[in-house]
């Protein structure tokens, strides 16, 4: 399954990799809880870390997915710039 493949080759620390869907799911979460304030300083920071780690993780699936694209629409010869 391609899923699985992208999901190991982005996974280099050995840590467990989030799927996009979860990735982009926590950080809507994670930027609803700094829109909302009533955190301390300490806890704003840990959310901002997280949140740019996600946003790492949702950046690599997109880049993937449209390397994928490129090479589908590149084998069926209807890539940009046929014309």
């Amino acid at each position: 399954m391609a899923k699985t493949d992208a999901t190991a080759e982005s996974n280099g620390a050995g840590e467990s990799v989030l799927g996009y869907e979860q990735a982009r799911d926590e950080l809507i979460d994670v930027v609803r809880r700094l829109e909302a304030g009533g955190t301390t300083l300490e806890e704003s920071l840990a959310l901002w870390e997280r949140g740019e780690e996600l946003s790492k993780v949702c950046r690599h699936w997109l880049e993937g997915a449209r390397a994928r694209l490129d090479a589908a629409l590149a084998e069926s010869g209807g890539g940009e710039g046929t014309g």
